[in-house]
């Protein structure tokens, strides 16, 4: 999904709001990296001392929340994403988390205000982990904890529209499939290491395929 550019507005206006600085992010890069790697770094440019970041996550949501409500041309939910949600929530050999950058809280801010958020019953965040190549055995971790399947990282599949998401499946055993819908093209996707990209969702049957199950099974 596309917000609009919501959560980088919201990230600016509540770091100007708690610590004085404008366009505190204008040189941090927010594709495909964690809240907490982008908070920290910007922090750390700036001079802002680790013990007042926590009080940042608060300022953030409250923004956040509000720049969500206006339209926008780049608000969007991208193609193919419910249709393959809905087929993959209804089946009992898959199992739906999310994995995230974001902040929990961010994270299911912005997937509500898309009916989104109903698909995940969990996942990993940013709170969990700077470093997003950690995200995978936490999430799987949490699965377990839930009652979900206990599984392999090789029969789990990472999708992501960034090298970041792709390298953090490579680095837990998972495969990652790249879905070129954000920044990076399909060949960038690929030479980062994605075996499979899409060039977006649309066609549900092929990811099906590619996870070796069928609409109709």
């Amino acid at each position: 999904m596309l917000s609009g550019g919501a959560g980088q507005r919201a990230f600016t206006y509540a770091f100007e709001e708690l610590f004085a600085v404008a366009d505190g992010f204008r040189d941090i890069p927010f594709a495909g990296r964690t809240d907490t790697w982008i908070l920290s770094n910007a922090a750390a440019a700036h001079g802002i001392p680790p013990e007042l970041l926590p009080r940042f996550q608060d300022v953030y949501l409250r923004h956040l929340e509000r720049e969500l409500q206006p339209p926008h041309p780049r608000k969007m939910i991208m193609p193919g994403v419910r249709a393959l949600l809905d087929a993959l929530a209804s089946r009992d050999d898959a199992y739906l988390a999310l994995l995230t950058g974001n902040y929990e809280r961010a994270a299911r801010l912005k997937l509500e205000h898309f009916d989104l958020w109903r698909y995940f019953e969990c996942g990993a965040f940013a709170d969990d982990a700077p470093d997003r190549n950690s995200l995978v055995p936490k999430a799987l971790a949490r699965i377990r904890a839930r009652g979900g399947p206990t599984v392999d990282p090789s029969d789990v599949v990472v999708i992501g529209d960034t090298p970041h998401n792709v390298a953090c499946a490579l680095a837990a055993g998972a495969r990652p499939v790249g879905v070129a819908t954000g920044p990076f093209s399909a060949d960038q996707l690929r030479e980062s290491g994605a075996a499979v990209v899409f060039e977006n969702l649309s066609d549900t049957e092929a990811f099906l395929d590619l996870l070796e199950i069928r609409p109709d099974a």
